[in-house]
């Protein structure tokens, strides 16, 4: 059985110190978890120093987003290469908030997503309809094109070693949240389309998070449905106990 993937993404919050002391509190809190994998991902210029302080420790640490060559003069982006040689093993890639204001389309992300693992860096692909496309019942019809195009090219090799993540972008920080069924048939959807590009052994062992004002009063439910298999948390994983409170309901659940 696979094990749940809770996920932090921090965004562009927090000071140097209250990054540090959040990374501390996890890694004292969570030093010997082993039913559940979880990460975090602070902001770039954080990384090196809460690396650092979870060196060592069993939370993995990812960027929120990284550029799509390895060098150059692309001034004020960072690479993958960077990325790795600072600690971190994953790298969040296409969430909702680089799609809309900085206009990545599935193609960027896809040479991202190739980047990353010529970097062996993991990728957590984000993938998620707006709400007049849920309206428009278009739902299936944008995530099969965002995986479709974004997984262009990719290896069964390489998505054994993806997370993807649902993350319906009209529940991104809005404190909507999609019902655990409608999380839950998204899922098996995605789910449907990783098996008939890759095969049912790929599909069964990627792991699929909802994130969408994910917190600890509607996380069971959530990480109780079948093919949820973790969550991307955004605004509830910058409190330690909020945070902490969704890794014990994961842990209760495994």
């Amino acid at each position: 059985m696979k094990k749940q993937f809770i996920a932090g993404n921090w965004k562009m919050n927090l000071t140097l110190e209250e990054a540090g002391n959040l990374a501390k509190r996890l890694r004292d809190e969570l030093a010997n978890i082993n039913k559940v994998d979880v990460g975090v991902c602070p902001s770039f210029i954080f990384l090196r120093d809460v690396c650092k302080i979870l060196q060592g420790s069993k939370i993995y640490v990812g960027a929120q987003n990284m550029y799509l060559e390895k060098s150059g003069a692309f001034t004020g982006e960072v690479s993958g290469v960077m990325l790795k040689d600072v600690g971190c093993t994953h790298v969040i890639i296409g969430h909702s908030e680089r799609r809309m204001f900085f206009q990545e389309t599935n193609s960027i992300i896809n040479s991202k997503l190739k980047t990353a693992y010529s970097c062996d860096l993991n990728p957590i692909l984000c993938v998620g309809e707006k709400q007049e496309e849920r309206d428009a019942d278009k739902t299936e019809e944008v995530v099969g094109i965002q995986l479709s195009e974004g997984l262009d090219g990719l290896t069964s090799e390489q998505v054994e070693r993806l997370t993807i993540a649902y993350e319906p972008v009209w529940a991104i920080g809005t404190g909507k949240t999609a019902t655990p069924e409608q999380a839950n048939e998204v899922h098996a959807y995605i789910r449907g389309i990783i098996e008939n590009r890759y095969g049912k052994d790929v599909a069964q062992s990627i792991r699929i998070q909802y994130g969408g004002s994910v917190k600890s009063s509607n996380a069971e439910e959530l990480l109780g449905q079948p093919e949820i298999d973790g969550a991307l948390v955004g605004g509830a994983s910058l409190d330690s106990d909020s945070f902490l409170d969704i890794v014990s309901v994961a842990i209760k659940l495994s």
